[in-house]
């Protein structure tokens, strides 16, 4: 198992772009995603005052001063899970997304996020809301990963998204253009499962999880 904790993201693409493949085919089953946000931060600057958080959100997370979101697994009908990749060539063959339950409050209970996924565009990782707002809120920084057989283990920073910026400033929460400030951390402790052999050749064959991706 090859480990990228520490690497900046360019290294951790280098690194998984040598890696070998048709190691362990795996998928993310359970965990949690630990999130610190700089509240006075999103106070001053989004407008963003917090009121609250729903039952079921754990306290403290695995980050100082955080909260945590426990990972969805697959056989969750509405909310499934569905990340996952070749252990040993990460960059070349993850994909699907990575989906929480939990919510967060603002504004008196005014403004709730939550059940949050994590997946991936163009620009990178990110994360969305799938509750009140419906928007990609931040663009993930990746800042480490270790994404091996029995975990996935990534840290990021929360930068703000476009699409988020956008909301506040037209709601008149925001005075400025807040795209791409950093507002606080992520920590995914995913766990893992072993695809067996015959489920990952299918995924392969059906253009799911395992098709490689092309590289430049």
């Amino acid at each position: 198992m090859t480990s990228y904790l520490g690497m900046t993201a360019a290294a951790v693409m280098a690194v998984g772009a040598t890696g070998i493949a048709n190691a362990d085919m795996v998928s993310t089953v359970g965990g949690q995603t630990s999130v610190y946000l700089d509240f006075e931060l999103l106070s001053t600057a989004a407008g963003l005052d917090l009121s609250g958080v729903s039952p079921g959100v754990i306290v403290p997370g695995e980050l100082p001063d955080s909260v945590a979101f426990s990972i969805t697994p697959p056989s969750s009908g509405d909310l499934p899970t569905t990340f996952g990749y070749d252990s040993d060539d990460f960059f070349g063959t993850f994909g699907g997304t990575i989906e929480h339950r939990g919510a967060v409050y603002f504004n008196d209970d005014t403004i709730e996020v939550g059940n949050f996924t994590i997946g991936y565009r163009d620009s990178g990782f990110y994360v969305g809301d799938n509750l009140g707002l419906g928007i990609v809120l931040f663009d993930v920084g990746l800042t480490g990963a270790d994404p091996g057989v029995d975990q996935f283990i990534a840290s990021g920073d929360l930068l703000v998204s476009s699409e988020f910026a956008t909301l506040l400033f037209d709601a008149g929460l925001a005075s400025s253009d807040l795209t791409g400030a950093d507002v606080g951390d992520a920590l995914i402790s995913g766990l893992n499962q072993v695809v067996p052999a015959p489920g990952a050749l299918a995924l392969i064959g059906l253009g799911g999880l395992a098709v490689r991706r092309r590289r430049a």
